[in-house]
């Protein structure tokens, strides 16, 4: 009952793991927009393409996950090693599951970005641009 137990606790904590680091996400990708309506504003009057704008948004935010994503993957490799009881079937630093869970996290943070670039991608230049 024990191993059960530990797995659907950890199955849970990580799916509430997940939803915080997209609500983070977006928040933060948000906020980011948010700051720099005016810029993207200019950016908008000068001729960019909603393209350009969507693309340097998605391209911040993969930045900062795929760092949060990087200092995850070091933790989880060091914290492996003190629960190597409780991993059944799998080695401490099976590397199928960190890729897949690399990747989830990278879908989840895409996600989590490319809602706040469509929006900055919608904005109307001449409000943007009397906005203070």
């Amino acid at each position: 009952a024990r191993p059960r137990f530990y797995a659907a606790l950890f199955g849970v904590l990580g799916v509430l793991a997940a939803a915080l680091a997209a609500v983070g996400i977006y928040g933060v990708v948000a906020y980011m927009v948010t700051r720099r309506t005016r810029e993207i504003g200019i950016r908008m009057a000068l001729g960019a393409p909603r393209s350009r704008i969507l693309t340097l948004v998605l391209g911040q935010g993969a930045a900062l996950a795929g760092l949060g994503i990087a200092i995850g993957l070091i933790g989880a490799l060091n914290l492996t090693q003190y629960l190597r009881a409780m991993l059944f079937g799998l080695g401490p630093s099976d590397p199928t599951t960190f890729v897949a869970v690399a990747l989830a996290f990278a879908g989840i943070a895409a996600l989590g970005c490319y809602l706040p670039a469509r929006r900055a991608t919608r904005l109307d230049p001449l409000t943007a641009l009397r906005e203070e």
